[in-house]
């Protein structure tokens, strides 16, 4: 070892063969530092982005659930008689979860939904036949309007999907 130094001893080793300077390696370690804040910011945007499409895309799917579930019952169990004087249905608490891996862990995905349908008059869809022996009206269709909220972070979101049963 002491013939190493002796031998370096007043000569300077070339610019290319020299290591980095604790200056290069602390400006290196706050570019790579900043670098990863951004990922990890990037990823939290994108996980966001992916809940709130998650929960649209479930809306969608609850309301049109609601459409054919109501369509199967016909038109005859959507009466003015049977609805009420509202017309208005409400469904609560319908849960939707989806396994999920935004991110580096697994977890469900989970979103409760709030549904509330509103059925048209028997009177928008009515046709009237009348002959010299009677008069006949029958209900042809029934519109059905189906709102689906959902909480999202600090906010209700909402849908409305429009379907006829006929």
């Amino acid at each position: 070892m002491v013939k190493v130094c002796e031998h370096l001893q007043g000569k300077s080793i070339p610019r290319h063969k020299r290591g980095f300077g604790i200056v290069e390696v602390l400006v290196a370690a706050a570019v790579l530092g900043f670098l990863y804040m951004a990922v990890l910011n990037l990823q939290g945007s994108n996980r966001d982005a992916l809940l709130r499409i998650r929960g649209r895309d479930g809306a969608t799917e609850v309301a049109q659930n609601i459409i054919d579930s109501l369509g199967a019952l016909g038109v005859a169990r959507l009466s003015d008689a049977s609805v009420g004087a509202t017309g208005k249905i409400s469904i609560p608490n319908i849960e939707r979860v989806w396994k999920g891996q935004p991110g580096a862990i697994d977890h469900d995905m989970k979103v409760v939904y709030d549904a509330e349908v509103t059925v048209s008059h028997d009177a928008d869809y009515m046709s009237h036949n009348t002959t010299m022996l009677q008069s006949v009206q029958h209900v042809y269709a029934k519109r059905l309007d189906v709102k689906v909220s959902w909480q999202f972070k600090n906010s209700r979101q909402s849908i409305t999907v429009s379907g006829v049963v006929r």
